[in-house]
């Protein structure tokens, strides 16, 4: 009978030790329960990178030369502001990067802006329309489809040819040479008027 009793008082020892590691560990005093540790709270500070001068570069070698930098959030846009596609990077070439060679966080947005190669660059970078919440960009200069872009889906957009009342068909070839509402007027939903002429030719 002894035999039996010592048996049964270790198969009981043995559970009470099973049901104990399987505890989970109790928190330090002082902390939350169910706080995280401090390490996975806070987020590790970006990097400063190098970014080199490449304006001048094609945007592709651009592109992958800011990529080896250790910059991986790149963009580019129309450096005519026509608000073309660059759809083959090889084809364009860097005229304005935002923002300039030196040190910079390697989370920072790197935009181009660029030309195809065989263009010339602006003096300036005409940029994408923008304007206060609820007013009209101004579109001087831009092209149809950059105005059409900078606009609520909603609103209806006519557009005239100043010149010789031509139909307008591929709209990044057409500029803008005044606009109803006015740049900066309130927009409140539309209609908007575009008169244009195409890229190359004089606004009256």
């Amino acid at each position: 009978m002894r035999t039996h009793h010592t048996r049964a008082a270790a198969l009981a020892a043995t559970a009470l030790l099973a049901l104990t590691g399987c505890e989970e560990p109790k928190p330090s005093a002082g902390a939350p329960a169910g706080s995280a540790p401090a390490s996975a709270e806070a987020s590790a500070p970006a990097a400063q990178g190098t970014l080199p001068d490449l304006v001048g570069k094609g945007l592709q070698a651009a592109q992958d030369e800011a990529q080896a930098a250790g910059f991986q959030r790149l963009a580019s846009h129309d450096g005519l502001g026509r608000g073309r596609a660059q759809a083959f990077d090889r084809n364009w070439k860097v005229c304005f990067q935002s923002p300039g060679p030196g040190s910079a966080s390697t989370d920072a947005r790197i935009d181009f802006g660029a030309v195809k190669a065989e263009e010339a660059c602006p003096a300036t970078d005409p940029g994408l329309p923008s304007a206060a919440a609820g007013a009209t960009p101004d579109f001087y200069r831009k092209s149809v489809k950059a105005a059409r872009d900078a606009l609520p889906s909603g609103v209806n957009v006519t557009v005239k040819d100043s010149l010789q009342g031509r139909t307008v068909r591929l709209e990044t070839n057409w500029q803008v040479c005044a606009q109803l509402p006015k740049a900066g007027n309130p927009l409140n939903g539309g209609p908007v008027e575009l008169n244009v002429v195409q890229f190359g030719e004089t606004c009256p």
